[in-house]
């Protein structure tokens, strides 16, 4: 039947996208690349909607989606990074008239997809993220390394010469991925009900987003994501304290 396969349909549009941000950023046209893996997420939210509304979950929708999300959000925050710190790498080989620049940095950008591919497995077999998550979602981490070079395009920026150094570019590749993996509960737009009751940490994270937005467009992506995992931690801190056992009970 077509119906079971629009979500499936929906998903291999995810991968579309994702096959195309390779070409992109083989081009150095990284802000066609962010469009397209922002197009793939939106199709990576809509097909799991898609199959809910229509009730045709299936097991090859399972492994469409995780085989989809690996290229989108995987494969290609690897190579924009890898894009990127080669290209610091010569600028500071230039600027400090060095003859041997460390090209091999670069290839520490493949811990992206490396531990992308490790969280989308460690993801379909874990029943705690059924209704949250645990660990930085890769579309989130995607998000955040494609849209890097929008901060980066303007050396007006404060943020310019922090970022246009290979080794932060490094330790963010590192950092990123070790978040994917972390037993680090965050926070999940997967709302039960409206109510600000239980969904306050979801409103501030939306709310702040769009402030955001509104006021750095397209350069906001990245500082969204670092909002997002600073306030998945002060939420665990609450929520310890909350859990946290009293003099009476123990």
């Amino acid at each position: 039947m077509i119906k079971k396969q629009i979500p499936n349909i929906i998903t291999l549009l995810n991968l579309l996208c994702g096959c195309l941000a390779i070409v992109s950023t083989f081009h150095k046209t990284f802000d066609l690349t962010a469009i397209l893996v922002v197009l793939a997420a939106i199709f990576d939210f809509f097909d799991g909607f898609a199959a809910r509304i229509l009730k045709v979950h299936s097991e090859l929708g399972k492994q469409l989606d995780s085989l989809a999300d690996m290229v989108t959000f995987g494969v290609v925050p690897g190579f924009v990074m890898y894009q990127l710190i080669i290209y610091t790498i010569g600028m500071s080989a230039v600027n400090t008239l060095s003859d041997a620049p460390i090209w091999y940095w670069a290839y520490a950008a493949f811990s992206i997809p490396v531990f992308s591919a490790y969280r989308l497995a460690k993801f379909n077999l874990d029943s705690r993220q059924s209704t949250s998550f645990i660990g930085l979602p890769t579309p989130a981490s995607a998000l955040f390394l494609c849209f890097l070079p929008s901060l980066m395009m303007f050396e007006g920026d404060f943020l310019f010469p922090f970022l246009f150094k290979p080794y932060i570019l490094v330790g963010l590749c590192l950092l990123i991925s070790y978040l994917m993996v972390a037993e680090l509960p965050m926070i999940a737009l997967k709302f039960k009900h409206f109510k600000l009751n239980g969904n306050r940490w979801r409103y501030t994270l939306i709310l702040l987003s769009l402030i955001l937005l509104f006021i750095l467009k397209q350069k906001a992506v990245p500082l969204i994501i670092i909002l997002y995992v600073i306030l998945s931690f002060i939420q665990n801190i609450f929520n310890k304290q909350n859990t946290a056992p009293t003099h009476h009970e123990i």
